[in-house]
């Protein structure tokens, strides 16, 4: 398995990824978001572990990308920004998993596991449940071909209940 972690505080990063590689994990050390970018779309990654306060690319444009681009990868969220505003922007826009600053390894390696066990399923990004049509990608909605605009809230249960 190939993780990235992006991490601007080197010692923290360089700290994480020896740790798995200690779990005998493959792991790359990016160190802003703009190297991140360019690795992200060069090279497959089973997990990346992001930052949100980082020079060159914040993390949360840098997720936009991802989802974007591949939304099937599999991005935990690994940030000092902790209130539920925060947790809950992070989620909505893509996440798998959000853990905050600080944390205990331990919990870390245990939400890696969990996400490596995961296998995407999703292909098309369009969902369709009678008249309703829901991009995942886009973060659309449309009823009988007419758009609907939906809260982030309100578009996570439409979607939950339409892939359920």
């Amino acid at each position: 398995m190939r993780i990235l972690v992006v991490e601007d505080e080197q010692l923290l990063c360089d700290g994480i990824a020896e740790d798995l590689e200690m779990e005998k994990y493959t792991v790359d050390r990016c160190y802003d978001g703009a190297e991140a970018h360019e690795r992200l779309f060069v090279d497959p990654y089973d997990l990346v572990i992001l930052d949100l306060n980082l020079p060159g690319m914040d993390g949360l444009d840098l997720l936009r990308e991802i989802r974007a681009e591949r939304p099937e990868q599999k991005v935990l969220i690994l940030s000092a920004r902790a209130s539920l505003s925060d947790k809950v922007s992070g989620l909505d826009l893509g996440a798998d998993d959000y853990l905050t600053k600080p944390f205990d390894l331990e919990e870390l390696e245990a939400r890696v596991r969990t996400l490596l066990r995961r296998e995407y399923i999703q292909r098309n990004p369009l969902v369709q449940a009678g008249g309703l049509t829901l991009d995942t990608r886009a973060r659309e909605v449309s009823a009988q071909g007419r758009a609907v605009s939906l809260t982030p809230r309100e578009f996570s249960i439409l979607e939950y209940l339409m892939l359920h």
